[in-house]
């Protein structure tokens, strides 16, 4: 796989035939819109899309392994360098001026890069430009560390303007695809023509925490690593890995469908209840295991993004890593059998199926309800008065399995079984399952979503993305797919939306193939091609 984000020289690099029409056309028109605000042609357009995950749901911040692939749907940024003469700039900090082609919805905004210190973000406002900011400074503080014998360096200013095709709070990652594309326009702009896609990745985890999401990293990752017509496996133990998986080819074919339930599932409103409470209750999980399970040193920090998971958890407790931190011989079945035998012993030890309060983790922990909420509560707002420890472990355990298996039946057969679309099928099921009953994700809506594409002929069925809304994603027989789409345009959208346009239905559902991975796109003249 290539180091560095590649730089497109067609829109054809980027996108499948059947979408370049519709792609070229909203691509000349964001470069116009650009010229008319600014008064002058942009430089360059970043773009970073958005991903479906087919298997691997919630697991990425306990550091288990996940399989996205990217989609067609899109953050496209396109920037002007600002020059130092400007009015506005001139004798002051940089600039960024960035507006939305959808203005109607998100207002414009300025505002000057501070020649020290971090850029400001106030995670309390959910202002639509807070993404940009944390992709901002990521990549300033970066580029601040690269130049540090430079006590005079400043970053450029730069006009911006964002035409996003991701759903905001469809399950997709929006987020990620936002702050992705961000900070690879703020390096590009600095004069980075080779950005590493794993330096990339890195910094756009870290950077989406400062709007006060507790991301994992598998958002990011599919985002930045994807190659078009392929899955994208990532790793996450030792450190973020990705490499592509081809998806087999079957009789009948298969066709992975993304449903819309239009129930909003924003991340930085719903965080401190759902997605947020999630990390901490998993972390949670991992240190009362470890002391109920007698792990006598302290679990090591590790990536997760309260410095602890249960994959630490699972390497303390089994000490199966060599000193180089690589998987010993045989590895892949004895993970497994680890991953059940944790199993066990979280329904053998964390027995308390109404969940935990704050009191009796901080017994179990050996420390004051003040050090517990320092230490696992403060750096995320969470409301709860009870955590679901054995559930929350129980789904992230089961899930890992889950996703060693669909892996095993991918590379199984050559050529594949046709029992093996309803093999992966039954997996994604069982997420659903899980995401529901364990980890409280789902919502009504999207379990009648994926009811109704099993009861139309779908082989698999689960949401996707963080859940309580959003988006689900479907595996599906080809000559099923009209019927399926069928049940849900009758059985779903019309029934509970009725007033919805035939230009909304459209978007509802799509079907999607395996997309490519963030890029650049020099801007020459007024045309794209």
């Amino acid at each position: 796989m290539a180091d560095n984000v590649p730089t497109a020289t067609s829109l054809d690099e980027i996108y499948p035939e059947e979408a370049l029409s519709g792609q070229s056309q909203r691509w000349r028109r964001l470069l116009a819109a650009f010229d008319e605000r600014y008064g002058r042609s942009a430089d360059f357009v970043s773009r970073s899309p958005g991903r479906v995950n087919i298997i691997g749901e919630h697991i990425d911040y306990s550091l288990y392994d996940v399989l996205p692939m990217a989609v067609t749907v899109d953050l496209l940024l396109a920037v002007s360098i600002r020059p130092v003469n400007t009015q506005d700039d001139k004798d002051s900090d940089p600039m960024i001026r960035i507006e939305n082609v959808q203005s109607h919805k998100f207002n414009a905004q300025r505002f000057t890069i501070p020649p020290h210190g971090h850029i400001p973000i106030d995670d309390s406002s959910g202002e639509w430009q807070n993404y940009f900011k944390a992709g901002l400074r990521g990549a300033v503080d970066l580029l601040r560390k690269k130049q540090k014998k430079d006590e005079s360096f400043m970053p450029v200013g730069m006009d911006v303007l964002v035409d996003g095709s991701v759903p905001s709070g469809g399950g997709l990652s929006s987020s990620a695809a936002f702050v992705c594309a961000s900070a690879l326009a703020v390096l590009k702009a600095n004069g980075e023509e080779a950005v590493s896609k794993q330096q990339l990745v890195d910094l756009a985890i870290v950077s989406e925490r400062a709007v006060g999401v507790n991301s994992g990293g598998m958002d990011q990752a599919a985002s930045v690593f994807a190659v078009r017509g392929d899955a994208l496996y990532v790793s996450f133990d030792s450190s973020l890995t990705a490499r592509p998986i081809p998806l087999p080819k079957t009789d009948p074919e298969m066709t992975f469908l993304v449903a819309q339930s239009f129930v909003a599932a924003d991340k930085h409103v719903t965080g401190p209840v759902c997605y947020n409470l999630r990390v901490v209750e998993c972390s949670l999980a991992a240190e009362c295991l470890a002391k109920l399970l007698d792990v006598n040193d302290p679990l090591p920090e590790d990536a997760g993004p309260l410095g602890v998971s249960l994959r630490g958890l699972q390497n303390a407790y089994f000490r199966v890593r060599t000193e180089s931190g690589g998987d010993p011989p045989g590895f892949e079945s004895e993970h497994k059998q680890q991953l059940k035998e944790l199993l066990r012993l979280t329904q053998d030890n964390l027995t308390q199926t109404d969940g935990y309060t704050r009191e009796e983790i901080a017994e179990i922990l050996g420390i004051s309800g003040e050090e517990l909420q320092e230490r696992y509560m403060s750096k995320f707002p969470i409301r709860a008065e009870r955590f679901l420890l054995r559930h929350r472990a129980m789904h992230v355990f089961s899930e890992a399995i889950r996703v060693l298996e669909f892996m095993s039946l991918l590379s199984a057969s050559d050529p594949p079984s046709n029992q093996l679309p309803k093999q992966l099928g039954a997996i994604m099921n069982e997420t659903q399952r899980s995401c529901r009953e364990f980890y409280d994700c789902s919502c009504p809506e999207l379990d009648e979503i994926c009811q109704l594409a099993l009861d139309a002929g779908a082989y698999g069925s689960r949401l996707t993305g963080a859940g309580w809304g959003g988006c689900s994603v479907h595996l599906v027989p080809q000559e099923k797919v009209d019927a399926v789409k069928e049940a849900w345009t009758i059985r779903y959208y019309r029934k509970r939306f009725p007033g919805m346009t035939e230009e909304k239905l459209a978007e509802a559902v799509v079907i999607s193939k395996p997309g490519s991975g963030s890029c650049l796109f020099d801007v020459k003249g007024s045309d794209v091609t």
